[in-house]
């Protein structure tokens, strides 16, 4: 019988320190302490909270938890918004080299993705180009809002974005949409940790209106989407959206009905919410096919190995089966085929290949 793969769908990786370009930290774009402390911006530092957010320590929980491989996402950090132009572009290209190398060295373990500043759309259509030509990478990871180049913010899914996502269309991409930044442009103060808790899930949402309100899922059919964190304000939304778009029909003149997107083949969110009612909800919205497993590991957020928050990597899903929310086959498929489909689409031989390369 043919073994059932455990795939993580949503991971991140830290560069050891010596890893990081000198001018990362010179111009205080990113960097990481020498004990592996903290991880740190000019004005900003975030405690390294597991081990495992380095290549070796990784591969060992991996192993510890039965996960065959790993989604490797890029780090928020390096969206490169407010950066200058040459500096945004070789933190960048670091970001993706690196995450090239991760995947190119351990190919059985991660599949690594790439990023590109959408605000640049010429240089990020090059970067498209030369990271799935050159470096052989199928997964283009974007931020829900990112900074324009005249310093407006502006959601990912803009209309002025449409040749990055024809690209992603012709190159048969999965991308990863995943919020960052709202400190930046939400007139708030950062106080308890608010934007990691309700202002990102708001972001994903944010996101995926505009993503369905253009269309975007059969406009572009060989690109899939992937909104990190289970789009989890998107699902208690959808009420809301469908009546705001029937009774004042005159706001969305030329736009596609909310109704249309949802369980699309190409919209998949990951099952990163938490709590079971969530995902129940997810579940009903979007249909089990659309989900994948993705654990946002090591974050302190991630589904990790914690005893305070009596958890560990897959107790959801476990839950789900306990709970009559999911049947084991499904979560199975959530680990596995639905994974593989984001990654993939319909081109089975890039499927066979992948699960080839995982397998060995």
């Amino acid at each position: 019988m043919k073994k059932k793969l455990r795939i993580n769908g949503h991971s991140h990786l830290l560069p050891y320190p010596h890893q990081i370009p000198a001018f990362m930290k010179e111009k205080e774009i990113f960097w990481v302490d020498e004990e592996r402390k903290y991880m740190l911006q000019k004005n900003w530092k975030r405690p390294v909270t597991d081990s495992s957010f380095f290549l070796d320590e990784k591969l060992e929980w991996m192993e510890r938890y039965n996960i065959d491989h790993a989604v490797v996402l890029n780090l928020s950090q390096l969206y490169g918004n407010g950066l200058r132009v040459e500096e945004m572009k070789k933190a960048l290209r670091f970001q993706n080299d690196f995450n090239a190398k991760v995947q190119r060295d351990h190919p059985s373990k991660f599949t690594c993705g790439f990023v590109v500043h959408p605000g640049f759309v010429r240089g990020a259509l090059w970067e498209i180009e030369r990271c799935v030509e050159e470096l052989g990478m199928q997964l283009l990871c974007l931020p829900t809002h990112y900074m324009d180049s005249i310093g407006t913010w502006r959601c990912i899914f803009d209309e002025e974005n449409e040749p990055i996502f024809e690209m992603a269309s012709k190159y048969n991409l999965a991308v990863e949409i995943h919020p960052y930044d709202g400190e930046k442009f939400i007139l708030l103060e950062n106080t308890s940790w608010r934007f990691h808790l309700i202002w990102m899930l708001a972001q994903c949402a944010d996101a995926y209106h505009f993503l369905t309100l253009n269309g975007y899922p059969d406009k572009y059919p060989n690109m899939r989407v992937c909104f990190a964190h289970g789009g989890q304000l998107a699902q208690i939304n959808l009420g809301r959206r469908i009546q705001g778009f029937d009774g004042r029909a005159d706001l969305f003149e030329g736009k596609t009905h909310p109704r249309k997107s949802v369980g699309h083949k190409n919209i998949f969110f990951d099952t990163l919410v938490h709590d079971t009612g969530s995902l129940k909800l997810l579940v009903e919205n979007q249909k089990p096919k659309q989900i994948i497993a993705g654990l946002d590991d090591p974050y302190p957020l991630g589904e990790m190995d914690s005893e305070k928050q009596s958890s560990y990597p897959g107790k959801i899903l476990d839950l789900a089966v306990e709970r009559d929310i999911l049947t084991q086959i499904q979560c199975d498929d959530i680990w596995e085929n639905n994974v593989i489909q984001w990654l993939c689409g319909d081109d089975q031989e890039a499927k066979d290949k992948l699960v080839k390369r995982i397998t060995g």
